[in-house]
C-alpha cells in the first residue's frame, strides 16, 4: 500500500484512469465488432462515422497506437463499402 499522501492520490489516479480506458475500449470493441456483424448495408454506414471517431480518440489519449487506428479504419471502410457493391 501506497506510504505517502502523493503516492495515495496517484494510485487513486490510476484506478480512474484504468476504469475510463476499459470502459472506452470496450465501448470501442464492441462497436467494431457491431459493423463488422452487420448485414445491412445502410445501418453499418451510419455507424461507421462513431466508430471512426471513438479510434480517433483513443489513440489520441495514448490508450491505441495512432496506425493501429489507421489500420483498424482503414479495415472498415474497406468492409463498409464492399457491402455497398
Amino acid at each position: 500500500m501506497a506510504n505517502h499522501k502523493s503516492a495515495e492520490k496517484r494510485a487513486r489516479q490510476a484506478a480512474k484512469r484504468r476504469l475510463f480506458n476499459r470502459y472506452y475500449a470496450k465501448t470501442t470493441r464492441n462497436a467494431i465488432r457491431d459493423i463488422r456483424g452487420e448485414k445491412n448495408e445502410t445501418e453499418a454506414k451510419k455507424a461507421l462515422p462513431k466508430v471512426l471517431s471513438l479510434l480517433d480518440k483513443l489513440a489520441k489519449r495514448g490508450y491505441i497506437h495512432k496506425n493501429k487506428a489507421g489500420n483498424l479504419k482503414s479495415g472498415l471502410m474497406k468492409r463498409v463499402l464492399a457491402k455497398a457493391k
